[in-house]
């Protein structure tokens, strides 16, 4: 017979999922922390909050597994409660409570107040910007919008996250301040899509702007753009990424495919002609930009030419950084009405034959940043090694540079002068200049 642990009241907040997930863990634990909850971030607990991804199969995979653990250690008695909120509960909420009765409640993505209140605490409106970061204290994400107007046929995130909304430059302001006076020196903008940021609110974009405010903020030194979309891109952006010394050089642009006839499938607003110089534009106003990409393959009618121009173009952009994935068939997507006739196997073969070739571009670039200097800002210190990151690469997803910490001491979220004088496909080795 089940008992109930003897544990005081702990809340577990898991996270799955993307960076905007993490944002909004980090969100809920600060409304928590604020109310006198005592809240932990994947550690033990005996209260749950389960914060699920429900883009594409293998994430769902992994919240649905993730869902079924806790419901089997609050049977056995080691957890007392389980809630579950984020993109899959606000997808197939109903699905979920037919099929995991014993979960005590599912929420959306938009129901923060009703998941506090179920945790026993009340949503604090004046909480702009106090969250319980769970990155290393050097960098934070800050979201900077919530939702998607886009129409791509295979993305199911509108569905998830409602319409765009950008939230106001002021308010990001106050977050980004916190946040330095906390020790982060580094803020990695996100949004479904950075450029449309400002159109619901001002009436125009105003990504740079609000770049602008951004880099006035004390302690700040780098700020980096992920997601932006290449459609109506606002070049005043290029102006601030060259002229701002904060503001990395660096972006981060889901392209998904090249071929016309794809493109135009998946409801992208563009051409390869347009894309290509996009790109171009990119690098002549700011020569020194790395731009990183992720693609699409496997998508319903893709042809074996199709992706042959997918890889010829990959070889001739020579993306500093990239990533392939296989298509998802989503259900409620423009995309689901067409057949997924493009099978698994041939999926995967097409997503390693990207990555083999991005792997040797990789390899290509990384040999000729030998015997230079960057500035770095080191994350952690793991295993043998202090383990850094250049200007040109994100957490998590890019290149690492690594420094023997048996022969060199750097201090863990500090920046540091690193001399390149090895380097692989996707690490840099390094000492201190």
């Amino acid at each position: 017979m089940r008992t109930k642990s003897s544990k005081k009241n702990k809340i577990n907040v898991v996270t799955l999922g993307c960076s905007k997930n993490v944002y909004d863990s980090e969100v809920l634990m600060g409304q928590l922390r604020a109310n006198g909850k005592e809240v932990v971030h994947e550690k033990e607990g005996n209260i749950v909050v389960i914060n699920t991804c429900g883009f594409i199969d293998n994430a769902k995979e992994e919240s649905v597994n993730t869902i079924l653990e806790y419901a089997h250690k609050k049977e056995e008695g080691s957890v007392d409660k389980v809630f579950v909120t984020g993109c899959l509960s606000e997808r197939y909420k109903p699905d979920l409570e037919t099929e995991i009765p014993n979960i005590d409640q599912f929420f959306g993505t938009t129901d923060l107040p009703l998941l506090l209140k179920a945790l026993g605490a009340d949503y604090k409106h004046e909480l702009i910007g106090e969250r319980l970061t769970t990155t290393p204290k050097n960098y934070a994400y800050l979201k900077i919008a919530e939702g998607c107007d886009r129409p791509c046929s295979f993305c199911a995130i509108p569905l998830m996250r409602g319409k765009h909304r950008s939230t106001p430059i002021e308010d990001l302001v106050i977050e980004a301040q916190k946040l330095a006076s906390n020790g982060v020196k580094e803020l990695v903008l996100i949004a479904q899509d950075l450029t449309y940021y400002g159109l619901d609110l001002y009436k125009k974009r105003r990504l740079a702007d609000l770049l602008k405010a951004l880099v006035k903020v004390e302690g700040i030194e780098w700020i980096r753009l992920h997601y932006a979309f290449p459609t109506g891109f606002p070049t005043d952006v290029l102006d601030v990424i060259r002229e701002e010394t904060k503001v990395c050089n660096y972006i981060d642009i889901p392209l998904q495919h090249i071929s016309d006839a794809v493109l135009k499938s998946m409801r992208r607003g563009t051409t390869q002609a347009k894309t290509t110089q996009l790109l171009k534009d990119f690098r002549t106003a700011v020569p020194a930009m790395a731009i990183r990409t992720t693609l699409i393959v496997g998508y319903p009618g893709e042809t074996e030419e199709d992706f042959q121009i997918l890889k010829k173009w990959v070889a001739e952009m020579r993306f500093d950084r990239l990533g392939c994935f296989a298509y998802s068939h989503e259900e409620n997507t423009h995309a689901y009405s067409l057949e997924d006739n493009v099978p698994d196997e041939i999926k995967q073969q097409r997503v390693n034959e990207i990555m083999e070739l991005q792997s040797q571009i990789s390899w290509e670039l990384n040999q000729e940043k030998v015997g230079k200097t960057f500035r770095c800002v080191i994350d952690r210190k793991e295993g043998n090694h202090f383990v850094g990151r250049t200007e040109f690469d994100s957490p998590d997803v890019d290149n690492e540079v690594l420094v023997d910490a048996k022969q060199h001491y750097l201090k863990v979220g500090d920046y540091a002068l690193l001399k390149i004088v090895e380097a692989h496909d996707y690490d840099l080795i390094a000492i201190p200049a």
